[in-house]
């Protein structure tokens, strides 16, 4: 057959991402504070986008027509926000850091031996700035606008706040204090950089004496030199070395306190028959020793200043309306507001000169209207999604979460007319405020568990909260076991296996029946 080239028309249909559609697709699942970055990064980038303020008058600069300074909202000026209010999402599944299986660790201990220090370290590193000021230039005059020499302006009181001292900054100054050997202190401060910020050491000295290539005894004795440092039990490597430094301090660190320090892991379970044996103390000593301990601080490097964690904003507000339903409103204070300035495209349009500047133009312009009408299309999607939710689940609004029904992203998005994959997009990253609390729109989605006797299905979030609630309320001397709660949820309706309940429970951070009971016996 011979090959020769020809000519065919044919029709077909495929789906092409365009830029604009990706952007639509990526604004869908940011989070409110993403989708800000975004927003502020497109205004850097597109001069015909320009912010509209909570009045809804353009935000074009920060000075008036005529100079002036544009006063800021009374919101604004008043520090209003958009939503108040304590909430509280989830199930608390509690912890224990005694009922656990194993070697306890630093993040399993610190619910119980958490303390408040309440050190507060000043930070001192105006104090050569300050040397040189007498009584006579902190007089009442010296605060009047002709001596502060910036024509006239108020001074900012917050540039005069100190900042907080860091865990790292504390150590280092008592290095320069503690060693005076450049080698030594070479190495404490590579020790020092390697303490995490609950005052734990995490380096091997192996590894940071080939790094160094520097003895590991020199290593050693610099990590010794940092022991000493305060507060007490900073720099150690593990939870026992860590108490065994605070006990050190208070004189307290007997034999029979650092054989219970050595087999730690036998109070984590309780096992207090075995420790007597051990320790070799009796009932009032052991619980004397026990008593000690839990007065110890696991995290000593939580008493300076880290990281603030941002608070969660929900993307949508739940309120009872007046007819017994529900109100659905969108939080407008993480929605950003931008517009087209159509005046300025059409001033700056008549100046352009070649075929380049007309295409930028018209880019930023094509990009600015689909940024306004990606934006608004995402938020009515985000309406649309959170009113079918509270739909389905308006049991749990009124009831509690007793009442969640099992769903799925496939209903929702039957319901509204949408894929999955937007459902599960728009869902990504958002929060919803309800009486009950601020939960995540993927809190909602829950698998279901069979029905004992045929009816409808339970939602695994509901049957997780029945048996927080029977473990809670169960007797000190009548604990109940895994099998007994299945009995009682079957009972109850719910068709569970054993398995599934011992998961459940190992999820909310419950310990085992055995656990509890020597828990509850020891108190």
């Amino acid at each position: 057959m011979a090959l020769s080239a020809r000519l065919e028309l044919r029709q077909s249909q495929s789906l092409v991402m365009t830029p604009q559609l990706m952007q639509a697709i990526k604004l869908l699942q940011l989070s409110n504070l993403d989708l800000v970055a975004y927003v502020d990064a497109e205004l850097e980038r597109n001069p015909l986008l320009e912010r509209v303020d909570s009045e809804g008058a353009p935000d074009r600069d920060e000075f008036g027509r005529e100079g002036e300074p544009r006063e800021a909202p009374a919101a604004e000026a008043a520090g209003e926000t958009g939503f108040e209010g304590d909430f509280e999402a989830g199930v608390d599944g509690g912890s224990d850091w005694m009922a656990t299986d194993g070697p306890p660790t630093v993040d399993a201990v610190s619910s119980v031996l958490d303390t408040d220090i309440g050190n507060v370290y000043p930070d001192d590193t105006g104090s050569e700035r300050n040397a040189g000021l007498d009584a006579g230039q902190l007089s009442g005059d010296s605060w009047s606008s002709s001596s502060r020499g910036n024509g006239g302006e108020d001074y900012n009181l917050e540039a005069f706040v100190a900042g907080e001292t860091t865990l790292h900054d504390h150590l280092s100054a008592q290095l320069t204090l503690a060693i005076a050997d450049p080698v030594r202190r070479l190495i404490g401060q590579e020790l020092i950089d390697a303490v995490d910020e609950a005052g734990y050491l995490r380096v091997e000295v192996p590894v940071l004496a080939e790094r160094l290539g520097a003895d590991p005894a020199e290593i050693e004795a610099v990590i010794a030199i940092l022991h000493g440092f305060e507060p007490a039990g900073i720099c150690a490597r593990t939870l026992a070395e860590c108490l065994a430094l605070q006990l050190k301090e208070r004189d307290r660190l007997d034999p029979a306190m650092k054989a219970l320090l050595a087999h730690i892991e036998l109070l984590a379970r309780r096992d207090l028959a075995q420790l007597k044996r051990i320790c070799g103390v009796d009932d009032d000593d052991l619980a004397d020793m026990i008593r000690e301990i839990l007065a110890l601080n696991p995290k000593p490097g939580n008493a300076f200043g880290h990281t603030v964690i941002q608070p969660v904003v929900p993307d949508v507000v739940v309120k009872p309306a007046s007819d017994g339903g529900w109100s659905i409103e969108l939080n407008t204070e993480t929605l950003p507001r931008v517009l087209v300035n159509q005046v300025y495209y059409a001033k700056v349009s008549k100046t352009t000169r070649d075929d380049g500047e007309k295409a930028y133009l018209s880019e930023c312009l094509q990009t600015a209207n689909w940024l306004v009408k990606s934006l608004d299309q995402r938020a009515r999607t985000i309406l649309k999604v959170s009113t079918e939710i509270v739909r389905q689940q308006d049991a749990f609004l009124t009831h509690g979460v007793q009442h969640l029904r099992p769903l799925n992203l496939r209903m929702i998005a039957e319901a509204i007319g949408m894929h999955e994959s937007t459902v599960s997009r728009v869902t990504s990253n958002k929060y919803m405020a309800t009486t009950r609390g601020i939960f995540e729109l993927k809190y909602f989605f829950t698998s279901s568990i069979a029905s004992a006797e045929g009816g409808d299905a339970h939602s695994a979030e509901a049957v997780r909260w029945r048996i927080k609630q029977m473990i809670d309320a169960e007797d000190p001397d009548d604990v109940v076991s895994d099998d007994a709660i299945v009995k009682l949820l079957r009972d109850a309706g719910v068709d569970i296996a054993r398995r599934t309940v011992a998961k459940y429970r190992e999820a909310m951070r419950i310990p085992s029946s055995v656990q509890r009971r020597r828990q509850k016996q020891s108190l």
